[in-house]
């Protein structure tokens, strides 16, 4: 009975242990949800909508009056003191045309939020996929690791029965040494990937062991004509129109300034001399004899046609982008499926015959290490093709955001 309370309390430890082994594995969902929580440039950027809102709130404010005080002559017996009160009114339409750029920079300060959200999602998916490359790529060195140690035996056990020459294991000796070097690259590139994920969710330090296997690669390809057919709804096209139609508010703004402003004043002075006090009514008005705010409407012209043309350039270099990242997509993915259909398979068949072959003396060794080496080349290209994959998806991730949202 104890050893069997033993076992039940083992048993219970390691159902216990077992979740938290799990909770290791980081997902991509849990990783985007870190960065959307702790990246300092998504926080910046967050600010600055509250900034913007800021400059919407003192664009709608009016002129503070002006209270001023006038002595007029020294002597206190003659002199003549004036108070006054002025307000300045604002003409031609400044409050609202004020209030309609600080609106469209609210407008641009959301969309660049939208827009640093879509370029955090793009490096997160490039990040976690360069650490799932990279623990391929360590398990990738182990297989061959396991392959060459196995093709040493092999060669070892013919030496010593005679039916091989003391160089072919020699041989199989520098080509196991190759692999372990390539073993240890591999697991210092793991650790960068794993830190360099870490940084980019807004951490400090690698707090997971491993990362979910979840290739991108491997998500449905959208077509051309899908995503093309959503080109202006992408949040950098969007900025490009949304920063014309802030410089053409810019422009509005520019043209009311040309228009003087009233200044109103009342009053009271009242005379030591003649003990009497008058009231006083002004107003002024500047003559834009000079100043007509000329240069400053010129400039808000030429930046409104600027904006014009940057747009324009925004969407051929989008549409560009977008087309040649599908293509490279689409390339990847017959690549992919070539590797896993035959070029892989055959490869280790070849690995395997050729191992067969040199037990039974058939084949030299040379010919084994021919075979190990293409398996490692096909394997390792295999991997490419993947990551070749994954870098054309994150460009797409970069400009839509949620691919899988644009590609409905």
């Amino acid at each position: 009975m104890v050893n069997g309370g033993k076992w039940i309390a083992l048993g219970l430890l390691l159902m216990a242990a077992a979740p938290a082994a799990q909770a290791q594995a980081l997902t991509l969902e849990a990783a985007l949800r870190t960065a959307r929580d702790n990246n300092p440039d998504l926080a910046a950027a967050r600010w600055g909508t509250a900034i913007a809102d800021g400059d919407r709130l003192q664009a709608g404010v009016l002129p503070n009056p002006e209270l001023s005080w006038e002595v007029e002559d020294t002597r206190r017996e003659s002199q003549t003191t004036t108070v006054s009160l002025s307000q300045r009114f604002e003409l031609g339409g400044k409050r609202g045309a004020r209030i309609e750029v600080a609106e469209r920079d609210q407008s641009l300060a959301a969309l660049e939020l939208e827009r640093q959200g879509n370029v955090l999602r793009a490096e997160v998916l490039e990040a976690f996929d360069g650490a799932v490359q990279a623990q391929e790529r360590l398990d990738l060195a182990e297989q061959s690791l396991r392959l060459t140690e196995r093709g040493l035996q092999v060669v070892q056990g013919r030496v010593r029965a005679g039916n091989a020459s003391p160089i072919e294991a020699t041989r199989a000796q520098v080509q196991v040494s190759e692999i372990r070097l390539e073993q240890t690259r591999a697991a210092q590139e793991l650790s960068v990937a794993y830190q360099q994920l870490a940084t980019v969710t807004g951490t400090s330090q690698v707090t997971f062991e491993r990362v979910a296997s979840a290739r991108l690669a491997e998500a449905a390809l959208p077509s051309n004509e899908q995503l093309l057919a959503r080109l202006e709804q992408t949040a950098e096209l969007r900025v490009a129109r949304l920063q014309i139609e802030q410089r053409e508010s810019a422009l509005g703004l520019a043209r009311t300034q040309r228009i003087p402003d009233l200044t109103v004043s009342v009053g009271s002075k009242y005379s030591e001399t003649d003990r009497e006090r008058i009231n006083v009514v002004g107003v002024s008005v500047p003559l834009p004899l000079f100043d007509r705010n000329q240069g400053n409407v010129l400039a808000a012209a030429r930046r409104a046609d600027q904006a014009r043309d940057l747009r324009n350039g925004t969407e051929l270099r989008v549409r560009s982008e977008v087309i040649q990242a599908l293509a490279q997509w689409r390339t990847a993915v017959g690549e992919v499926e070539s590797f896993e259909r035959s070029i892989l398979p055959a490869a280790q068949q070849a690995v395997d015959a050729a191992t067969r072959g040199f037990e039974r003396g058939k084949f030299s060794f040379l010919e084994v290490l021919d075979a190990q080496r293409t398996v490692v080349a096909a394997r390792t290209q295999y991997l490419q093709a993947q990551a070749t994959g994954t870098a054309a998806r994150v460009r797409l991730e970069r400009i839509f955001g949620d691919l899988a949202l644009a590609s409905r």
